[in-house]
């Protein structure tokens, strides 16, 4: 049987797994940080309208600027952050990742590099490579935060053409300030991407990385409808920026990317925006009261802006993983020694978490000195 070291691979992608989170059988999954809130009725309905009504053209090639679902999304930026966002300032694709990946083919490639502040967004470095872009890992604090300082000066060793920063991040959960995202981007002469994925999570008070786009043309946000929307199985990801870095991904991007079905289901979820994100707030809720109760079993978390709490420490955090899933709940081992990630799920959900992780936590936290 031919295997991958048989066929003539690149030599940089040799060795590499791909991505993935184990879908293995548990009656809470809590890994993949999904919104675990069903879709409204109501707007089950209109989308069984608005795709029969663009299944009527399926013969012809859809919008390839996909300009209608451009401006509902800049109108949807403009209405949460306060800040003013022009259709031209806004770029769509299949999923947050396909964003990502047009911005290393436009601002990467051979011979240049991508830095992030891992630990991170795994799929960052993966893209990276699978573009041809190599890859630096930038220093986070012992408390998975990003010391400005210290985040700077390696920018401008390094001279990166694209800087990577997860605002909330990813997997660890907090929000970065402002000031910080300001600091690097004045630290480079390339591009600067903020990837705000759990962005509509954040605690109250923390404002999007959109408020910093005027006069910074070589800043990026970038979001999806996968988490607060609840639509993961849609593949909608966006950005907004400077329309220069619009016409820059034009010339990377793949002929009539968006399907007509992909853009008319993102624009009937975005007439729904209110309705979908109440579960927001829900959602917010179950997170911090995992965040609360996770002290009385003697463990702890970092703080999470996201639909996401990390949570140690453990002696042995696959063990304690392994425990978990023994008891029905599928939480993330991200590799992070001592640390797991579980998603926030309904009340229920979280309810069977607790009480698994209440027989877990006596067997597999960590001592003092561990």
């Amino acid at each position: 049987m031919t295997s991958l070291e048989d066929l003539p691979l690149r030599p940089e992608l040799r060795g590499r797994s791909p991505y993935g989170a184990p879908q293995v059988p548990a009656a809470h999954r809590l890994n993949t940080n999904e919104n675990p809130h069903p879709l409204p009725a109501e707007l089950l309905a209109d989308l069984g309208a608005a795709l029969g009504h663009a299944a009527l053209e399926l013969n012809r090639y859809p919008d390839r600027d996909a300009t209608a679902l451009r401006t509902d999304l800049a109108a949807y930026l403009s209405h949460t952050s306060g800040e003013i966002v022009a259709p031209a300032q806004v770029w769509a694709a299949n999923g947050s990742n396909e964003v990502l990946q047009q911005i290393l083919q436009a601002f990467g490639g051979a011979g240049r590099t991508a830095l992030g502040f891992t630990p991170s967004y795994s799929m960052h470095p993966i893209i990276a490579a699978g573009t041809g872009t190599a890859w630096v890992d930038g220093s986070r604090a012992p408390d998975f935060g990003i010391d400005r300082a210290a985040a700077v000066a390696q920018v401008r060793d390094v001279a990166p053409h694209v800087v990577f920063v997860t605002s909330p991040n990813n997997p660890t959960g907090t929000a970065v300030d402002l000031d910080t995202v300001a600091a690097l981007y004045d630290a480079t002469e390339g591009v600067v991407v903020v990837d705000e994925a759990y962005a509509e999570f954040a605690r109250t008070g923390t404002p999007s990385a959109l408020t910093l786009l005027p006069g910074r043309p070589r800043l990026i946000v970038s979001r999806t409808m996968s988490k607060a929307f609840g639509m993961a199985g849609l593949r909608l990801g966006y950005l907004a920026a400077d329309p220069a870095v619009v016409d820059a991904l034009q010339l990377v991007r793949l002929p009539y990317h968006l399907s007509s079905l992909t853009q008319a289901a993102a624009r009937t979820a975005l007439a729904h925006t209110d309705a979908l994100l109440a579960t927001v707030d829900a959602v917010r809720g179950q997170r911090d009261r995992i965040v609360d109760a996770l002290p009385g079993l003697g463990l702890t978390s970092v703080a999470s802006d996201a639909n996401f709490v990390l949570f140690g420490r453990f002696a042995d955090a696959p063990a304690a993983w392994r425990a978990l899933l023994d008891r029905g709940v599928l939480v993330r081992d991200v590799g992070l020694p001592g640390w797991l990630r579980v998603t926030a799920g309904t009340a229920e959900e979280t309810t069977a978490f607790l009480t698994a992780l209440g027989e877990v936590a006596p067997d597999h936290r960590a001592t003092l000195g561990d």
